[in-house]
């Protein structure tokens, strides 16, 4: 059944709140920024005036929100200080060199891949170049994952900046990867996606956050 005419979608509602969120961190940083400028006011000048302007501007601002950088998440894998040279065409053992079944960052190729939804596997050293540039990779056991749990992560994941895929072999049921992170997930339902997305989606603790995320390399199978 179709959701109602004007009613926004589960996915819509979280995109809006990801949204508002990374507002509420710019109003915090612009707030930080006015209260450095006013205590130089204070020393310089002086005086109960300035003073009294202090103390009411502190007061009358709101709780700052959380930080992406500050979320907590359960069972999270961090890798740090990876590499990330250019190896073409040399495979990278990610394994091997770094301990990740799933690759979440290191060496890869000079060309990422396209962000969107894929029903095949995809390449590792493009798919870590995706993440060099702030993407999130869900992927998935396909020997075990339904339709519905496939349909359930194309909902609870953006439309940009991420790549769903299946990943024969990998450890956990479902995953998700970003630069030098991941989780283990036994279900879609796990709350924690959408806190690993709140945190590291478009993060600017990636290498390169925000360059393109598509433009080079489509894989095979590619739906949406």
């Amino acid at each position: 059944m179709s959701e109602p005419t004007g009613r926004k979608t589960t996915k819509e509602q979280r995109a809006e709140a990801r949204a508002e969120r990374v507002k509420a961190h710019k109003r915090q940083e612009a707030a930080r920024a006015r209260n450095r400028r006013i205590a130089v006011v204070s020393g310089a000048v002086g005086g109960a005036a300035a003073l009294a302007l202090v103390i009411t501007f502190v007061a009358t601002t709101t709780e700052p929100p959380q930080r992406p950088q500050d979320i907590e998440i359960a069972g999270l894998k961090e890798f740090p200080n990876l590499p990330a040279t250019h190896i073409d065409p040399v495979p990278v053992d990610y394994e091997a060199n770094y301990g990740m079944a799933v690759p979440a960052g290191g060496d890869h190729s000079q060309i990422w891949l396209n962000c969107g939804v894929y029903d095949q596997p995809q390449s590792n050293e493009n798919a870590v170049h995706a993440l060099e540039h702030g993407a999130v990779w869900v992927t998935y056991d396909p020997k075990t994952a339904t339709d519905d749990d496939i349909a359930a992560l194309r909902g609870a994941i953006p439309d940009q900046y991420t790549i769903l895929s299946p990943y024969p072999g990998q450890p956990a049921p479902f995953m998700a990867s970003a630069w030098g992170a991941q989780i283990e997930m036994e279900t879609v339902s796990d709350e924690r996606l959408t806190q690993f997305i709140d945190r590291y989606w478009k993060s600017a603790d990636a290498p390169e956050p925000g360059a393109s995320c598509s433009g080079a390399l489509q894989g095979p199978g590619l739906v949406a």
